[in-house]
């Protein structure tokens, strides 16, 4: 459990739920959540510090999240395959341990950054700032921020990126945008990733996905997609060309 984000905070009413009770309780976390308070808004204000930077500098910074095992460094290479020749691309990687995506990414010919987090479920904005000192932000387009596999604590966070990226495997269950929505409600695109298993499962539903996202009242973009296939992904690279044209029209009309 992370001390730092909060996870460990109960807030409001807890339900102990069977098949003919309920049962609440209500935890008394006053002091808890002001302290809370406090750590979210010195991570706003280095969040937005991290986003000056972006300006500043002309980076598309996206923060991709989602389970464990979802499948978020294969997406990455397969993306630097398609469009490193057009965009110069970095990577920052979040993990409670060892560099082993930071070393899949950097096999590409592709600065990444690894960020060991310990105990920490999840990137904060002061980390990424640690970590833009190590890149040369004048020489990247595109960044992405790999965050800790958690579907609960990252959503939380801003790290000053420009957009957020869900990715739901299909090996996973299509009611996870119900059961976590914060996170999915945050999405600017949601990715239902390892879709080439599809034909093997028989359990999850791109529409009952899609439906449990829409219920949330995000209209964003879902995409279904495989890594291990690249026709499926163009979507995904149009999205990302998508956001790169519109930083370079805003910084056209700011000079």
């Amino acid at each position: 459990m992370c001390d730092m984000c909060g996870c460990a905070v109960g807030s409001g009413d807890v339900e102990v739920r069977s098949v003919d009770s309920r049962a609440s309780h209500r935890h008394n976390t006053q002091a808890l959540v002001e302290v809370l308070t406090r750590l979210l808004h010195q991570n706003d204000e280095a969040a937005a510090h991290n986003r000056a930077h972006f300006d500043r500098h002309g980076v598309v910074a996206v923060n991709l999240m989602s389970s464990p095992g979802s499948g978020k460094t294969s997406l990455l290479e397969a993306t630097i395959d398609a469009m490193g020749h057009r965009y110069r691309i970095a990577v920052i990687e979040g993990d409670l341990e060892t560099e082993n995506d930071a070393q899949r990414i950097r096999a590409k010919g592709v600065p990444a950054v690894q960020v060991v987090t310990g105990q920490t479920c999840h990137l904060d904005a002061q980390m990424v700032h640690e970590a833009l000192h190590t890149l040369d932000l004048n020489t990247i387009d595109l960044l992405f921020i790999e965050n800790v596999g958690n579907l609960v604590c990252p959503a939380g966070f801003d790290l000053g990126q420009q957009a957020n990226v869900v990715l739901l495997s299909v090996t996973e269950g299509d009611d996870k945008p119900a059961k976590y929505p914060v996170i999915f409600r945050t999405a600017d695109l949601v990715l239902l990733s390892k879709a080439d298993l599809l034909p093997v499962l028989d359990d999850f539903s791109p529409d009952a996905a899609t439906a449990h996202v829409r219920r949330l009242a995000n209209a964003a973009p879902i995409q279904t997609v495989s890594a291990r296939q690249v026709d499926s992904l163009a979507s995904w690279f149009e999205w990302l060309d998508g956001l790169l044209a519109a930083r370079h029209t805003a910084e056209a009309t700011t000079r």
